[in-house]
C-alpha cells in the first residue's frame, strides 16, 4: 500500500544490476527490439498496478485489515515465482519459440481474463447499498492475474537475454525496471485518478458528474483488449532468434534445475543468509504494509496518495545510480546495516503521522502543508528503502556463482522478497486483534468481536477505539526490528568476509 511501486516485491532487475549508459548505435533493429521488451514489460505492470490499488478501493468501503491482509497474498507470486520458472525454461514448443510458447498463451489468458473480470468486477466490489466487496473472490482473481504476469515475467527475462544482443544486452534490466513502472504507474496511479469522481471534477471537467471517468470494469476490458492484440501481433510477426547452441549456465532439464537450487540452499553461507534476510524486514512491516491504508481510513483521498508516487519517479530513478556507488565495494551490506536504523525510525515517524492526520483535517480536505510533510516522509522513506535494496541486489550479483548465474541469483533475490512479503501479511492480519475497542453508553456491552459489536449498538451504544492496533504495532516492529539490528545485523554484515569459495556450488557431476 505504501511503498507504491513494489520494488521490495519484484525480483531482480536485470542480471547484473548495473544501469547502461550508451546507446545503440545504429537506429533499426537493436531499437524495435528494445521496444518490444519495453512494451512486454509495460503490460506486466498493469496487472501489478490494478492489484496494488484494490486494497485501497477496499479500504475505502471500510473493508476489515482481515480481509486485507488476505488480500495481500496476492503480491506473492511475484516472490514464488522460482517455484516454477524451471519449468518455463525447460518446456517448449521447438517449432512456436522457446519463449512464445509461455509467452503468448499466459498473454492471451490474462487478456481474454480481464475482459471477462470487467463483467463481474463491479459486484465482486460491493454495491455500497449494504452488499460489501466480495474479498476471497477479488483475491482469487488478481492471486491469478498476478501469477499470469509474474509467468510471464519469467519468459520475458529468458526471451531478453537472446533477443538482445551481447552490447545491448544491459538494456533487459533497464527495459524491466522502466515498463514494470510506467506500467504500474497507469494500473494504479492514472487508474485511481480517473476513476475519482472528485479528482476528475476539480481537475478534468467542466460540469461536475457523480462518477468518475472511468471505472475498474472499464479499465479492465481496454487493457484486456490490449493484451489480446499485442499478443496477436507478436505470435504472428516477432521471430524467436534461433538460440545456436545451449550456453553453459543452461541445466540438462527440469529436475536438475531443482536438484542444483536444493544443493545451493544447503550450502551453509547461502542458509544463513536466507534464514537472517526472511527476518530483517519484520522491523519495517508496519510502516510498509498499514500506513497507506490507515491514512485513506482517516480521510485521505486515495487518489492523492496515489499521486504522491508522481514526484517520487525522479528520486527513484537517480536514487540507485547514486548508491550503487556506495555499494560498489567489497562490503555491500555496510549500506543495508546503516540504512536500517533510519528506516526504522521513519516507522515511528509514519505513526505519528497517522496521529497527526485527523489533527488537521478541514472542511475541503487537507491543507498544502499537510502533503508536503508526507511528501517529504516518503521520500525518506524511500532513501533508506532503495538504500536497503540496492545493497542486498548488488550482494546478491557479487556472490552469485557465474556459472549457474540466473537461477542462483534469482534464488538469493526471491528470498529477499519473501522477506517483505510474509511480514506485511502479518502485519495487516494483527491489526484488527491488537486494537481495544470499549462500549460507550452502554455499560455491560464489549466490542471484541462483529457480534459483541453489534449487541452494544443494539443496546444503545456505539464501539469507540481506545487504542488503535497500528500504533501497538509500529512500536513491537521497531523494537523487534532494533532487536536484529543490534543481534543479527552484524551476523548479516560478516557474510561479506566468507571466501568466494563459500558461495561456490559443488557440481556433483
Amino acid at each position: 500500500g505504501w511503498n507504491f511501486f513494489k520494488k521490495d516485491t519484484e525480483g531482480g532487475h536485470g542480471t547484473d544490476g548495473s544501469l547502461p549508459v550508451t546507446l545503440p548505435t545504429r537506429f533499426g533493429k537493436p531499437c524495435s527490439d528494445i521496444l518490444l521488451l519495453l512494451v512486454l514489460y509495460v503490460l506486466q505492470g498493469i496487472p501489478l498496478g490494478l492489484a496494488g490499488s484494490v486494497p485501497l478501493i477496499l479500504q475505502s468501503k471500510s473493508a476489515s485489515y482481515t480481509d486485507q491482509a488476505f488480500f495481500s497474498f496476492v503480491f506473492w507470486p511475484f516472490s514464488l515465482k522460482l517455484l516454477w520458472a524451471p519449468l518455463v525454461d525447460a518446456v517448449y514448443l521447438r517449432g512456436f519459440g522457446r519463449r512464445k510458447s509461455w509467452l503468448v498463451p499466459t498473454q492471451y489468458i490474462l487478456g481474454l481474463f480481464m475482459i471477462y473480470m470487467s463483467t463481474q468486477v463491479d459486484m465482486l466490489l460491493g454495491d455500497g447499498k449494504g452488499r460489501g466487496p466480495d474479498v476471497v473472490a477479488l483475491t482469487v482473481t488478481f492471486f491469478l492475474f498476478e501469477f499470469l504476469a509474474a509467468t510471464q515475467d519469467i519468459a520475458v527475462d529468458g526471451w531478453a537475454l537472446t533477443m538482445l544482443s551481447r552490447e545491448n544486452v544491459g538494456y533487459a534490466s533497464t527495459c524491466n525496471s522502466v515498463g514494470q513502472t510506467a506500467g504500474y504507474f497507469l494500473g494504479n496511479v492514472l487508474f485511481l485518478a480517473l476513476e475519482s469522481a472528485s479528482f476528475c471534477n476539480k481537475y478534468l471537467r467542466f460540469q461536475p458528474q457523480p462518477q468518475g471517468i472511468v471505472t475498474l470494469s472499464d479499465f479492465l476490458f481496454f487493457w484486456g483488449a490490449v493484451f489480446l492484440i499485442t499478443t496477436t501481433l507478436v505470435a504472428l510477426l516477432k521471430k524467436e532468434n534461433k538460440e545456436l547452441t545451449p550456453t553453459k549456465e543452461e541445466t540438462k532439464g527440469i529436475t536438475d534445475t531443482y536438484r542444483l537450487l536444493f544443493s545451493i540452499i544447503k550450502m551453509p553461507a547461502v542458509l544463513t543468509f536466507c534464514l537472517l534476510i526472511l527476518t530483517a524486514k519484520v522491523g519495517f512491516s508496519a510502516a510498509d504494509a498499514v500506513t497507506g491504508l490507515k491514512l485513506v481510513e482517516e480521510g485521505v483521498p486515495k487518489e492523492h496518495l496515489a499521486l504522491l508516487a508522481v514526484p517520487m519517479v525522479p528520486l527513484q530513478i537517480i536514487l540507485p545510480l547514486i548508491i550503487s556507488k556506495y555499494t560498489a565495494g567489497p562490503q555491500p551490506l555496510n549500506t543495508f546495516y546503516k540504512a536500517m536504523p533510519f528506516r526504522l525510525l521513519l516507522g515511528l515517524e509514519f505513526a505519528f503521522l497517522v496521529w497527526w492526520t485527523p489533527k488537521v483535517k478541514h472542511e475541503g480536505g487537507f491543507p498544502v502543508y499537510y502533503y508536503v510533510v508526507v511528501l517529504l516522509s516518503y521520500a525518506l522513506h524511500q532513501i533508506s528503502l532503495y538504500s536497503m535494496y540496492v545493497a542486498i541486489m548488488a550482494f546478491n550479483a557479487k556472490v552469485s556463482d557465474p556459472l549457474i548465474g540466473g537461477t542462483y541469483m534469482t534464488l538469493l533475490n526471491t528470498v529477499s522478497n519473501l522477506g517483505g512479503n510474509w511480514p506485511s501479511t502479518v502485519a495487516l492480519w494483527l491489526v484488527d486483534p491488537l486494537t481495544v475497542k470499549e462500549c460507550a453508553g452502554a455499560r455491560e456491552q464489549t466490542c471484541g468481536t462483529t457480534v459483541a459489536a453489534e449487541l452494544c449498538t443494539k443496546a444503545g451504544g456505539s464501539c469507540v477505539t481506545t487504542l488503535d492496533g497500528y500504533y501497538v504495532e509500529s512500536v513491537i516492529c521497531v523494537i523487534l526490528g532494533f532487536g536484529w539490528w543490534f543481534l543479527l545485523g552484524p551476523k548479516f554484515k560478516k557474510l561479506q568476509d566468507e571466501g568466494q569459495t563459500s558461495w561456490k556450488c559443488k557440481r556433483t557431476n
